[in-house]
């Protein structure tokens, strides 16, 4: 697993609602990789499916992704999705205080299809570093 985590000043709630939003996730991507071509619905939900367009190493392609967790508690807001070769993405937010919360961002890899063949392409590393890019840029807008 790769995770990155940093604070936001920004509710909780008002994070989530971006990733919970398919269409919103172009705003999110420090990696340049995720396009605005998605197709889905505006708010996911647990069993949920959207596609996005994406671009890695010149070569434009599609993926359709399912939710596997969303959790939108006053507490706790968890949104994971699983990306058809396995692995997933998962965002965990924590309001530490009004205003401010503590946004984690995950690769988890370890159930992939063939989680050798992502260590071969480095996507742990390449992958920290979209994280970084991206948590960087969403406390950016925030400041």
């Amino acid at each position: 697993m790769v995770a990155r985590q940093i604070e936001v000043n920004a509710s909780a709630a008002e994070l989530f609602a971006i990733v919970a939003d398919p269409h919103r996730h172009g705003e999110l991507d420090g990696s340049g990789t995720v396009k605005e071509t998605v197709k889905g619905p505006e708010r996911l939900a647990e069993g949920a499916k959207f596609s996005v367009g994406m671009k890695q190493y010149g070569v434009p392609y599609r993926i359709t992704s399912t939710v596997t967790s969303f959790v939108d508690a006053d507490t706790t807001k968890v949104i994971e999705w699983q990306h058809p070769l396995g692995h997933t993405w998962r965002w965990e937010f924590e309001e530490k205080q009004p205003g401010v919360t503590t946004v984690t961002e995950a690769f988890q890899y370890g159930t992939a299809k063939a989680p050798k063949v992502l260590e071969v392409f480095k996507m742990p590393q390449q992958n920290a570093k979209g994280i970084s890019s991206t948590l960087e840029q969403l406390a950016r807008k925030y400041a």
